[in-house]
């Protein structure tokens, strides 16, 4: 059995979650090592106790491991543990989240750059514009967008991303061989051509009602804010915005029509206190002290581009506002914003208070 089979194994033992598996790992380096203890030994640790040490000593799903496994060589996905370098950066820092993925594409560096765009299954003419705005624009300004496959917005939100040329992430409610919807199998391998399909449930998983509360919290946890373009009152879409206010994430909601039914959930998270969105630079101007965070420190080695030596050009060593940065070179905002991230990736500008960035010395 690989190691990955044992990781595996650990994760569907009943009743032990990622906080347990953890607590098991601080004791015993490896899953394997898990399984070779003794029965006094597990339950004598704290959290685990009798019950949960009895289930790991009589688990006997090894065959549906080896299934699994089968399936992920397959349909060409992996298994990435929560101890692995690619591990997304931004779930790792949700408390609960999954102790291991499957995943088919490639995870990013690049992708700690992520908004989530969800909405309703049932969208209007004016939702569907509204996500494919959205989508492409956050796309162009170098963003990766997230969202979770399913007919309506998701499927929206994943298309403009791609048409843009941008990195999207899919996040299923099922295992990584079930495409859902079944019409989204083509949009599918596309995702995981251009980024990444991912899932915390094991192959053979039907998407069933009561996976995707899960889901929707590994939406939030992949993104550095949620954006509801369209939802109604109950829909999952504000499952994920609650999730993203639990994990102190951003929460965003595009404003609707008062009289129709397809708004209600959106206006009411504004009217609770989610930031409106009539524009993509509402997210990015909202997002940037959250953005300064993930900068490398110091100088970062690459390529000046042309655009990015034409904005140099006009900044001096004292703070200049991203609009007066954005009106000299006839830029929008969004535009200069993503080339001044990029610079200051690179260790040539930073930031300053109040959206204002100078040259570094």
């Amino acid at each position: 059995m690989p190691d990955s089979g044992h990781w595996i194994a650990l994760a569907a033992v009943p009743d032990i979650g990622p906080v347990t598996f953890r607590r098991l790992l601080s004791v015993y380096a490896e899953p394997s090592s898990v399984f070779r203890a003794s029965l006094g030994e597990l339950a004598a640790m704290e959290g685990v106790g009798k019950k949960k040490a009895n289930q790991i000593k009589e688990f006997a799903g090894w065959d549906d491991v080896e299934a699994n496994l089968r399936s992920l060589a397959r349909c060409n996905a992996r298994v990435l543990t929560f101890r692995s370098p690619e591990y997304p950066a931004l779930l790792r820092q949700v408390e609960d989240a999954p102790v291991l993925l499957y995943v088919k594409g490639s995870v990013q560096d690049e992708d700690r750059f992520a908004v989530a765009l969800v909405g309703s299954r049932k969208y209007s003419s004016y939702g569907k514009l509204v996500a494919e705005r959205l989508s492409s624009e956050l796309s162009e300004a170098g963003f990766t967008v997230v969202s979770g496959m399913a007919r309506g917005i998701d499927t929206v939100a994943h298309t403009s991303a791609l048409t843009s040329g941008g990195r999207t992430i899919a996040v299923l409610g099922s295992g990584i061989d079930r495409a859902y919807p079944p019409e989204n199998r083509g949009l599918m391998e596309k995702i995981a051509d251009s980024g990444y399909v991912v899932t915390e449930f094991s192959c053979g998983t039907e998407p069933n009602r009561e996976n995707f509360p899960r889901r929707n919290r590994l939406i939030s946890g992949l993104s550095m804010g949620v954006v509801v373009v369209e939802a109604a009152a109950g829909s999952g879409a504000l499952i994920t915005a609650s999730s993203a206010l639990e994990q102190n994430r951003e929460v965003f909601a595009v404003p609707g029509n008062i009289t129709s039914a397809n708004s209600a959930g959106t206006n009411d998270l504004i009217r609770t206190g989610a930031k409106l969105v009539r524009r993509t630079d509402d997210i990015i101007e909202e997002l940037a002290p959250v953005l300064r965070g993930f900068v490398k420190k110091g100088k970062v080695k690459g390529e000046i581009s042309d655009e990015e030596k034409r904005l140099c050009d006009i900044l001096t060593g004292e703070p200049m506002h991203i609009d007066t940065v954005s009106r000299q070179l006839s830029l929008s905002p969004a535009q200069a914003l993503a080339t001044l991230l990029d610079l200051e990736l690179k260790g040539v500008v930073r930031q300053a208070d109040g959206k204002r960035f100078y040259l570094v010395s």
